[in-house]
């Protein structure tokens, strides 16, 4: 299973306009090579570099969705909640609501995983979880999972 974006590419810096510096959009995302046997996919944008790189001291979660379709195959610049593919449902990010919240970095160059998994079966409905309930929920029922990784240091303000 393969994730990309023409934003930016693996391990590469994210352009301002997916940050807090910028309109703070999602970036474009596709991917591939989803196992025949799943039922849906999970897309989970977290920072293991919170709040310093130097120093990290937790997850930041950036944006949590489930229940996407197998079928799909990626999801536009900017997509909101009403623009997402049918069924697919948004967990709340550490902003403490749902949708996508870019990068912010207080301090330092961060990296911001981009993480998809493939599961056999659709989630129950979660109401509004966190990334902590939607990966127990996914335990036991990941096929296969990608990863892209961006970076983002802040321009000195």
């Amino acid at each position: 299973m393969k994730i990309t974006s023409p934003a930016f590419a693996d391990g590469a810096e994210m352009p301002a306009e997916h940050t807090c510096d910028g309109a703070d959009v999602s970036p474009a995302l596709q991917w591939s090579e989803i196992p025949a046997a799943a039922q849906s996919l999970v897309l989970i944008v977290d920072d293991p570099d919170a709040p310093d790189p130097a120093a990290p001291k937790m997850t930041w979660v950036h944006w949590v969705v489930y229940n996407l379709p197998s079928s799909c195959a990626g999801l536009p610049q900017g997509v909101k909640r009403g623009n997402l593919p049918a069924g697919t449902r948004e967990g709340v990010n550490d902003w403490k609501r749902t949708g996508y919240g870019g990068p912010c970095p207080p301090i330092g160059r961060h990296r911001y995983f981009h993480k998809l998994y493939a599961l056999d079966r659709l989630l129950p409905d979660l109401g509004m979880p966190n990334k902590a309930a939607v990966e127990r929920a996914m335990r036991g029922h990941i096929l296969a999972e990608a990863t892209l990784i961006g970076t983002f240091q802040r321009s000195a303000r």
